[in-house]
């Protein structure tokens, strides 16, 4: 549970600009739920995990994980939660079965228990072929795939996972998502995952939260998302002129829908409009103005996000990776030193 939670960084060489990652959350996300934070990169996804898991601190506000404070109960959280983040976890120079055995010692499973939670990992994330070589010689995929598996070995009451689907190939992407499933299914675990791709928010997640800009601007299941935005119907015409009928006549005959004309084009949105269609259909012929063709489209995440936001999740990935390249690497270095300064 979050309550105004807050986090500031200062950027820049005098250190005198403040940005806001993320401003003001109110959230909470009961025992054993699977929940996306969905947004584009820069959003404040991972800077809210990282306040979630103990790594920073909260500017303002407060959070509490597995009925433990974030800043008071550090210790107790982090005994409670497995984490995932971006980077690699595991020691470069250690072999990687070893690594998931001693990362179950460290949260106090027995020997024999680790080894056989690390062999069932092993093969559940395909890493058989790999798992008694040094970590430095897997491929990133391989890491990635690793450091998940670490992340799971002690079965833990809530699993955050930032961005986890980075740098897999789309099978070993569909093998994790069928993962975590049945992790959350047989476990009862909490789920808190951060993503840009729509796919996996959308067949993941059983709530999903919009972040944009350091805030919560949607907060549902993916299906009533959706649905509240509605169908699109695309209707070509035959010229501008049929289609400035067709577009009263719908808007009459479905007051509550969105119709927009591009040109020959009218475009119809409205809850359930693919089942309305053919009825438009036939009374637009019925009037004079035949349709030429139709097309119907259920709605998609990114729909809903540029609806919310005014811009596509890729549009929105594109600008914040514009912004990053435009901060430079010694901004960017000033930042990470924050954050482990504040971890520290």
């Amino acid at each position: 549970m979050t309550r105004g939670l807050t986090r500031h960084f200062t950027t820049g060489t005098t250190k005198k600009e403040t940005v806001e990652a993320v401003k003001g959350l109110d959230l909470e996300i009961g025992q054993g739920e699977l929940v996306a934070f969905l947004g584009p990169n820069g959003a404040g996804k991972s800077t809210t995990l990282r306040m979630l898991t103990t790594l920073i601190p909260p500017t303002a506000g407060s959070a509490t994980v597995a009925g433990h404070d974030v800043v008071a109960g550090q210790r107790e959280v982090r005994r409670a939660i497995g984490y995932v983040g971006q980077g690699n976890g595991a020691g470069h120079q250690q072999l990687g079965l070893d690594e998931l055995v001693s990362q179950g010692r460290a949260y106090g499973l027995g020997r024999k228990e680790a080894r056989a939670r690390a062999d069932e990992l092993v093969v559940d994330l395909d890493l058989e072929r790999v798992a008694r070589r040094k970590v430095s010689s897997l491929s990133g995929g391989q890491r990635r795939r690793l450091d998940i598996a670490m992340g799971l070995v002690h079965l833990p009451r809530v699993l955050f996972l930032d961005e986890p689907s980075t740098g897999l190939d789309p099978q070993n992407r569909a093998n994790l998502q069928g993962l975590v499933e049945r992790l959350h299914r047989e476990t009862g675990s909490t789920i808190v995952l951060t993503t840009h791709y729509l796919e996996e928010a959308d067949a993941l997640a059983e709530r999903v939260i919009v972040i944009d800009h350091g805030r919560m601007v949607a907060d549902d299941t993916a299906a009533r998302l959706k649905a509240r935005l509605g169908d699109r119907v695309t209707l070509t015409l035959a010229d501008e002129a049929a289609a400035a009928s067709a577009a009263v006549r719908a808007e009459r005959l479905h007051p509550c829908a969105r119709v927009e004309r591009r040109g020959a084009l009218v475009e119809v949105r409205a809850q359930g409009a693919h089942e309305q269609a053919p009825d438009l259909v036939v009374d637009l012929h019925a009037s004079g103005t035949p349709v030429l063709s139709l097309e119907v489209a259920r709605p998609t995440l990114d729909d809903v996000f540029l609806d919310l936001t005014g811009r596509s999740l890729r549009e929105a990935n594109e600008e914040a990776t514009a912004a990053a390249a435009e901060k430079g690497p010694q901004t960017q270095q000033q930042e990470t030193d924050e954050h482990e300064g504040a971890v520290a």
